[in-house]
């Protein structure tokens, strides 16, 4: 399903009733999501009259035992399946009590499959509670009965961020923009409803951002709009961007694995005088842990030291950290004797305790025996004027083992050169990290969450990398 009214029934009807909301990625290949659903044992499935298309591809190898169809197009449903509001329109009597733990499972998500097999992840009752009342913390999310929230991350991965349960729990007013996600359609709800919170992708911001910079005059938006951004690094320009049109960009880290919310970005009461740049540079940070959560980086020789330069591999537990991964033994090496995952991020850690990611442990670029942080590259690429979007990748290379090779996408009608590019790197790394190669593309694939697809890249480059250019 869309985010829409019948998800959100779905988030609390489902547990309510003893059951677990297993959320289904509509933008994984079919036989993907029938494989995940399999494995996860499902019995009955809900799905958008809009998406039975997508639903009989995934029936040809998952059979549950009962299909109900929401009808959000206004036409009436299909006779070989149950109809979403006569089924609600059965249940005469209230609901029986339900004797339920606050240890046992209340929903299941798998991981988006970034770096291989998609694993599932069983949140409980606790957790979702403890996930709730810390996300609405003033140093967290900020969250309030007077909040308008409008989530753009699907409600079909990771309980929108947890978006859906604070909100209930505080009584705030949810918009639910159902699968019209284009910058248009979410600004006239942002506009319309007077949304003063909301939550979603750099992808879905950065587009939005060029609407606004294109058609300010057109979009009146509440002041101090608070968007919280997560699911990749953000660059300093469009946190700069918003606040010149009066919004605030929360900048948030999480997993499936972390329910999602892991750190938040904030200024401490001290930062509050700094010069603009060292303030936004510490709000371009994945931020300091949330309550009860702990972080830490470690290398081969141990827990490295919180200076903000050495990187090591981010470490992270708490109560809404998973603890295994569900109906599968494979890869529980991801959680050490002591409780703490390894979340194959790398990052730095801070000396006021601020945490930046520096890369995947998989996307590191090594380079003559030295590391390469391929987002520091890619945020300082897409600072420069004439570009919209960069990923790097390292390709191999005989002499040096890696070297960076940059994937950009040009701002509309704009031109640039590889010296260019360069240039406007040179000032901010050492010679040795700047890319020997530049590809000018028109888009950069993406997973289902939208994040950039390094995979699909260096499966193309690594193979064909062609001439220098």
């Amino acid at each position: 399903m869309w985010n829409h009214y019948a998800h959100l029934e779905s988030y609390f009807g489902i547990p309510a009733a003893g059951g677990v909301l297993h959320t289904l990625n509509l933008r994984l290949h079919p036989q993907e999501i029938a494989r995940i659903a399999n494995h996860a044992r499902s019995r009955f499935v809900i799905v958008d009259d809009v998406l039975l298309g997508l639903w009989e591809q995934v029936a040809a190898h998952f059979k549950p035992e009962r299909v109900i169809v929401v009808s959000i197009s206004g036409k009436a449903a299909s006779h070989a399946y149950d109809d979403y509001e006569a089924l609600l329109e059965e249940q005469t009597d209230s609901l029986p009590a339900i004797d339920v733990s606050e240890d046992d499972a209340a929903g299941l998500c798998y991981t988006s499959g970034t770096t291989g097999v998609p694993k599932g992840v069983l949140y409980s009752h606790r957790a979702l509670a403890l996930h709730s009342l810390v996300i609405s913390l003033p140093d967290t999310l900020g969250l309030r009965q007077s909040d308008v929230a409008l989530p753009v991350v699907p409600m079909f991965h990771v309980n929108a961020w947890g978006l859906p349960f604070a909100a209930a729990m505080l009584g705030i007013k949810l918009v639910l923009p159902g699968p019209c996600l284009d910058p248009p359609s979410l600004l006239e709800l942002l506009v319309s409803e007077r949304v003063t919170f909301s939550a979603g992708v750099p992808t879905i911001w950065m587009g939005i951002l060029r609407e606004l910079e294109a058609n300010s005059s057109k979009w009146n938006v509440v002041p101090g709009l608070r968007m919280l951004v997560g699911g990749s690094a953000v660059p300093e320009t469009m946190i700069r961007g918003y606040q010149k049109h009066g919004i605030r960009l929360i900048h948030g880290w999480g997993m499936t694995e972390t329910s999602p919310l892991g750190t938040v970005s904030f200024l401490k009461s001290h930062m509050t005088g700094w010069p603009e740049d060292a303030k936004v540079g510490v709000l371009a940070k994945q931020g300091v842990p949330a309550p009860f959560i702990e972080i830490r980086t470690v290398k081969a020789d141990g827990v490295c030291p919180q200076d903000g330069q050495t990187m090591g591999e981010l470490q992270i537990r708490g109560p809404w950290v998973a603890a295994s991964y569900f109906n599968s033994d494979e890869e529980n090496d991801k959680w050490t004797d002591d409780g703490w995952f390894r979340t194959g991020d790398v990052a730095t850690i801070d000396s006021e305790g601020y945490m930046r990611i520096t890369d995947r442990t998989k996307d590191l670029i090594k380079s003559g025996g030295e590391w390469i942080s391929s987002v520091d590259l890619e945020n300082a690429l897409m600072s420069h004027p004439l570009v919209q979007e960069a990923a790097v990748i390292g390709i191999p290379d005989p002499e040096w083992q890696e070297r960076p090779l940059a994937v950009i996408v040009l701002k509309e009608g704009a031109s640039a050169t590889p010296e260019l590019l360069r240039a406007h790197l040179a000032p901010r790394f050492p010679t040795w990290w700047l890319p020997d190669e530049f590809r000018f593309v028109a888009e950069i694939p993406r997973t289902s969450t939208g994040k950039f697809l390094k995979t699909k890249l260096r499966e193309q480059y690594c193979k064909a990398t062609g001439p220098p250019r």
